[in-house]
């Protein structure tokens, strides 16, 4: 069978494999071994690059639109797309990041926490940095068959699948949150509507910076044979 293997879009050693691209002819398949050999070779050391070492360049809109529909390919049950995207630009988040600070200033926090609103300002700096930074927003709603949190599961995929499309065209990525998306006075400012919930910040860009591994846990702490 002549033709090639639908694997989306992924780089390799020799540059980016694209949807519909991946050698496949006849009975060879050492291409194909070789791609997913790298896979899993990427799969078990990807990191993320912090968002704060992310500089220019950064996806231009066709590349943002590309990795968009390979980070929408997830499981969906119910084909619901309980999801949506929203790109921050520079512009929008120099508008949201001022009326962020304003509702910051107008919080009143526990007593004994006199730095707390310094880290919240931090992690509302973030959004300024990075030259693309794309929302995912969970559209979970009640549904007569798909509870909600296969839903909110989808969304989380979409994160993650998001993460390593942007890695595959070249650039990197950090998935972060921050105290403002689950301010319900933040809202009105993030510009979401009743349901929604941001799953994801997703910080991308271009970053020199070497990449530290952090502890993982260990295997079988985490994973057990049931046999009965």
């Amino acid at each position: 069978m002549d033709g090639v293997v639908h694997a989306g879009v992924f780089a390799h050693s020799g540059g980016i494999f694209k949807a519909n691209e991946l050698p496949y002819t006849g009975g060879d398949t050492s291409p194909l071994k070789q791609f997913m050999t790298e896979l899993a070779h990427y799969l078990k050391t990807r990191r993320s690059s912090l968002s704060m070492t992310l500089d220019s360049p950064g996806p231009d809109r066709a590349q943002l639109r590309e990795m968009l529909t390979i980070a929408s390919r997830v499981p969906d049950h119910g084909k619901l797309a309980p999801w949506r995207f929203e790109l921050w630009t520079r512009d929008a988040r120099k508008m949201m990041h001022g009326k962020l600070a304003e509702l910051l200033m107008s919080m009143e926090l526990p007593a004994g926490a006199p730095t707390e609103k310094s880290k919240m300002q931090q992690g509302s700096d973030k959004i300024l940095h990075a030259p693309c930074v794309v929302a995912v927003i969970s559209r979970a709603a009640d549904h007569p068959k798909i509870p909600k949190w296969e839903q909110v599961l989808s969304a989380g995929a979409v994160c993650q699948n998001l993460l390593m499309a942007a890695n595959a065209h070249g650039f990197e990525a950090q998935w972060l949150t921050a105290w403002y998306i689950y301010e319900d006075r933040a809202r009105p400012i993030l510009g979401l509507s009743d349901g929604e919930q941001i799953a994801g910040i997703i910080h991308i860009g271009s970053c020199n910076t070497p990449k530290s591994e952090r502890p993982r846990p260990d295997l079988d702490s985490i994973f057990k044979i049931r046999e009965a």
